[in-house]
């Protein structure tokens, strides 16, 4: 007879998931273990670095391997009198929240790995010695680590399909909902996490232009726009190269400079948002012009 879809799949949970716990385990419990040991000797790198590589992976190896993992096998062993996996993956959703760290992570993890492989030779010999066991089976150790970034989309997806297939009058309907809406829930934080650290790190290149003034350098800062503008000056009438960069709460306007050491750009003026004023200009000699006036001073500008 023909297994019911629904069960294929949580067949298929059950596989990858136990498939996904051995990947943890070489990841915490031979990559990390064993880098964290030499480190320890002074032999490879500060411990702190292999500690910032593989970020929060105990705790997530530990959830898989002593909780979640088991709760699906006994319930794939019950199937036949009490088929359901929802109530499971309610209990597991709410610590997926855990890999919103190990995701905003990823991506420093993969330079420090880069970086160190370069600078410390043992390191990098250590982590090939690893990567040449049969466990590894040929893939790196970057490849692995993007393993966990990858397992929440895969638990929607399946879930998802899951409850497609679900005949409408199984026991497991309302839970299994009630988990996918959970997951969703998660899936959406680490997403936003991602967000917020693309986000940060596009301030930050942004202030490295600005030459790092420090009453600048603020996290809550948002960049809406920025690009050249011309100045247009009244008095010989003639315009010059300016610059500007408009924040959530100022806009600084700028004089690219000449020698690129360092900084891109020079701060000449900031005007705060608030109390800001733009109009524009009907002026026939400089189209595109407009009149932009704050509490620290007024300007006239032309856009290209």
């Amino acid at each position: 007879i023909q297994e019911p879809e629904e069960k294929k799949i949580a067949l298929e949970l059950l596989e990858t998931e136990q498939a996904y716990v051995s990947r943890l385990h070489l990841l915490d419990q031979i990559f990390y273990t064993e880098l964290m040991k030499e480190a320890k000797n002074g032999k490879t790198v500060p411990e702190e670095v292999v500690k910032m590589i593989f970020s929060n992976i105990s705790s997530i190896y530990q959830f898989h391997a002593k909780f979640f993992l088991p709760e699906l096998q006994k319930r794939m062993e019950d199937w036949s009198c009490n088929p359901r996996i929802g109530d499971v993956i309610q209990k597991l959703a709410p610590f997926l929240k855990m890999y919103g760290e190990y995701v905003k992570n990823f991506d420093k993890a993969v330079e420090l790995i880069t970086f160190w492989s370069e600078k410390s030779p043992p390191f990098q010999e250590l982590i090939a010695d690893i990567q040449k066991r049969k466990v590894c089976a040929n893939l790196t150790l970057q490849h692995h680590m993007l393993e966990p970034v990858q397992r929440i989309p895969r638990y929607e997806l399946l879930l998802k399909d899951y409850v497609r297939k679900l005949p409408p009058e199984s026991p497991d309907r309302d839970d299994a909902e009630k988990a996918l809406e959970m997951i969703f829930m998660v899936a959406k934080h680490s997403n936003a996490a991602i967000a917020e650290m693309e986000r940060l790190q596009n301030l930050w290149a942004v202030y490295q232009r600005l030459g790092l003034e420090d009453d600048i350098v603020d996290p809550s800062n948002e960049l809406i726009k920025e690009g050249p503008i011309q100045k247009i000056s009244t008095r010989n009438n003639s315009t010059s190269e300016k610059y500007l960069f408009l924040f959530n709460n100022m806009l600084l306007y700028c004089v690219p400079k000449v020698i690129q050491v360092g900084a891109e750009f020079q701060v000449h003026l900031r005007i705060d948002v608030d109390g800001m004023k733009v109009r524009e200009l009907n002026d026939t000699q400089f189209p595109h012009t407009f009149l932009l006036s704050g509490k620290q001073r007024t300007l006239e500008l032309q856009a290209r």
